[in-house]
């Protein structure tokens, strides 16, 4: 079995720590992900949810815009601090690269602001493992447009 992957993305905004934890975790996902990166497509939409995301053990279905899918689990919450959550299993583009992926999203105090920073332990398949290294920088763009879209959501301009 090929080793896992640490992937992550962080980004500093002038937010306190606690609205900005309060604002992401229950913000919706097409939202948040409503640009494609390279091979990796937007967010379309969120199904399978009941009530407001940010309870552990929560479920819900992650549509792509490339009808891939993606069944996501909460595993923690760290009021004020994290949260974590476990995708699998994946159907679609990703499926034949990626078998799971365990997700964090941090925030902590930065100056006068937050670090928010995105976490993925990415499970490669064995052929996944062959090309993770594009798959990350991948990846990484579009990490880098989710935090751009948190920052719109909370910083006024």
């Amino acid at each position: 079995m090929p080793s896992p992957r640490t992937l992550r993305a962080s980004r500093t905004l002038p937010v306190e720590v606690g609205a900005a934890f309060d604002a992401v975790l229950p913000m919706p996902l097409p939202r948040i992900f409503c640009r494609r990166f390279a091979a990796l497509p937007p967010i379309k939409d969120v199904r399978d949810q009941s009530g407001v995301w940010g309870t552990v053990g929560q479920t819900r279905t992650i549509v792509l815009a490339d009808r891939g899918t993606m069944r996501e689990t909460l595993t923690a919450v760290s009021p004020g601090a994290s949260f974590g959550y476990r995708i699998e299993p994946m159907t679609g583009p990703l499926t034949p690269l990626v078998s799971a992926a365990e997700g964090t999203w941090a925030f902590a105090p930065a100056g006068t602001g937050v670090e928010v920073s995105w976490q993925w332990v990415v499970e490669p398949t064995r052929a996944g493992s062959m090309v993770m290294p594009v798959f990350a920088r991948m990846w990484q763009g579009y990490a880098r447009q989710a935090l751009e879209e948190i920052e719109r959501a909370l910083v006024p301009r």
